[in-house]
């Protein structure tokens, strides 16, 4: 294969240097919850569909209070985010069965971060085999569902 075609990146690649604003403080603020693929609101934390997944309905927790650290989560909003989590894990079994989960917080840009003035955890469901030659070999992802449809799938599954 000479050329894998990934034009959705794109957006991405362009926007990856601007530093304008904060997604996990503007998109809840706008109430535009479907078109920003937020599927649940709590009272301290929210959960929307990472835009750049990893895999299928690749979730993201976050505070509403923009903190940087995980040390700065006052408990109130550290208790939620672990509650969410869980919920996260119940909906992504009842929607999509996966074998495995990887939940996890990139703390500092050098860990990963692509946002890190904003704490926030990864909720991924992982498959038998979903590590095939394209991560490995080519480092790209292969995500056969559209966000639209793991959208409405997953608020189905969350039940709220």
């Amino acid at each position: 294969m000479e050329r894998l075609w990934a034009p959705w990146r794109h957006a991405y690649v362009e926007s990856a240097t601007q530093k304008e604003g904060c997604i996990f403080c503007d998109f809840p603020a706008e109430q535009r919850d479907a078109e920003r693929f937020i599927l649940r609101r709590g009272k301290h934390t929210f959960v929307m569909l990472n835009a750049y997944p990893y895999s299928n309905g690749h979730l993201m927790v976050a505070p509403y209070r923009h903190v940087g650290s995980i040390g700065d989560l006052d408990d109130a909003e550290a208790l939620e985010t672990i509650q969410q989590v869980q919920s996260c894990v119940a909906a992504l079994q009842r929607a999509f069965r996966p074998d495995g989960y990887n939940v996890g917080m990139n703390l500092g840009r050098v860990a990963g971060a692509g946002i890190d003035s904003h704490v926030h955890t990864h909720v991924v469901p992982r498959w038998n085999g979903d590590t095939n030659f394209m991560a490995v070999v080519g480092h790209v992802r292969v995500i056969p569902m559209s966000l639209e449809a793991a959208y409405a799938r997953l608020k189905e599954a969350f039940g709220d």
